[in-house]
């Protein structure tokens, strides 16, 4: 049902990549996680993620919004797990984004703030909700768009897996019509690149691979501050 294509690079300044990202066809499953913590921690928690919900999944049977919410708890639990029995993994966590088939429909889900889009040929839809301090507070405090993009507080995380034993989890359902493109990211993408500019790549007539790369080079021509994973997903 979909065609796929993921790309992820470290950016122009850390020297090491934290992201992870799957692509399972077989399982039609499709992953985005942003790893944190100090040395090799953020790493771990994001491939611990990625593979904690791939296992789940694969063995799950039926796909459903519950299977993918239990897959994200699990993978809650062993990251949590991994940080308890080993000092130099504590403080590690990870955001997590997924895309499982369910028939004609997809289901998502997301926790922290790697993102799901839709792009329709013309117009760029964020389909999650961001947990972040930006999104959760500063927006309901009535803080302007500039203010909260200079804030202090505006990389700060208000849910990621590992973190505590609480887990929210937004679940989302889409229908997307053929030919309708659905974009995994960090924010190593979104957090650097106008939402305009990646509505621009997504709309030219290109193979998945070409506007994945496109849109690395855009967030690196930006700075690329930060590690950058995309995930390109077409309906036929």
């Amino acid at each position: 049902m979909l065609e796929a294509f993921g790309l992820t690079d470290p950016g122009c300044v850390r020297q090491n990549n934290e992201d992870c990202y799957l692509l399972s066809p077989k399982t039609g499953l499709y992953i985005v996680a942003d790893g944190m913590g100090g040395a090799q921690a953020g790493e771990h928690a994001s491939t611990l993620a990625v593979q904690t919900v791939a296992d789940f999944i694969e063995h799950a049977g039926a796909a459903n919004p519950e299977s993918l919410e239990r897959a994200f708890e699990q993978a809650n639990s062993r990251v949590m797990n991994a940080a308890a029995s080993d000092s130099s993994l504590e403080g590690m966590g990870t955001t997590l984004v997924g895309a499982l088939e369910r028939g004609p429909e997809l289901l998502i889900a997301s926790v922290g703030d790697s993102r799901a889009y839709t792009h329709d040929g013309q117009h760029l839809v964020n389909v999650t909700e961001d947990q972040t301090w930006v999104h959760e507070v500063g927006r309901r405090l009535g803080l302007d768009e500039l203010s909260l993009k200079t804030h202090p507080m505006r990389h700060v995380l208000t849910m990621a897996i590992g973190v505590g034993p609480e887990l929210r989890v937004h679940s989302y359902t889409l229908t997307p019509r053929p030919g309708t493109l659905v974009l995994l990211s960090t924010d190593g993408l979104h957090g650097v690149v106008e939402p305009e500019v990646i509505e621009g790549i997504l709309a030219v007539d290109a193979s998945l691979e070409s506007k994945c790369r496109r849109l690395i080079d855009a967030a690196k021509q930006a700075g690329g501050p930060d590690n950058i994973t995309v995930i390109l997903l077409r309906s036929r």
